[in-house]
């Protein structure tokens, strides 16, 4: 059982010369772009937008400040104990006397006083505080007796301040100063 064709419609095997495939010939300065151009592109753009975000970080860690959030409420914590501590009775809350702090947080040793871990023996120091108290100009007032704790050499701290005033020299302290606690 075979099946003939009806209709050849010039499907022959052979071709005469008249009739030729048609090539369709693409013109490169008038293509789109393809999707492979776009996905190249875009992972390029993508890898460069990467190593942006993951080099930033580094080029900025060196000014980035050592001091975290537990230093900070440290400070704040300490410069509250402070005012607290060192407030006269019956008068106004921020208004220290300047002898109670000569004799209780002049010394070079707060960790006792405060409350800062040291080892047993006292010998290793791991909190380091300085507290001084300024004028608003930034100026040192009576560093024999308004300052105590750790030198401080403009190393990187937290900081906490409170407005004070002293009592007995109000020319100290015109119109007030600045209790300035450090924590390293």
């Amino acid at each position: 059982m075979s099946r003939k064709r009806t209709h050849d419609h010039g499907r022959g095997t052979r071709r005469s010369g008249g009739h030729r495939r048609r090539t369709i010939s693409v013109c490169f300065d008038t293509r789109g772009q393809t999707t492979q151009d776009f996905a190249i592109g875009i992972g390029i753009f993508l890898l460069a937008i990467a190593f942006v975000f993951s080099f930033l970080p580094s080029v900025i860690t060196p000014f980035d400040s050592s001091v975290g959030g537990a230093e900070t409420a440290q400070a704040d914590r300490i410069a509250d104990l402070l005012v607290h501590n060192l407030s006269t009775p019956n008068e106004s809350a921020n208004r220290i006397n300047e002898s109670d702090f000569d004799a209780r947080y002049s010394n070079a040793d707060l960790s006792t006083e405060l409350g800062l871990r040291a080892s047993d023996s006292g010998d290793a120091v791991y909190d380091h505080v300085n507290v001084t108290v300024e004028t608003f100009q930034g100026e040192d007032v009576n560093t024999s007796t308004l300052s105590g704790g750790d030198v401080y050499d403009n190393q990187s701290a937290a900081s906490a301040a409170r407005i004070v005033t002293i009592e007995g020299d109000p020319a100290e302290c015109d119109p007030a100063c600045r209790l300035v606690v450090r924590v390293w």
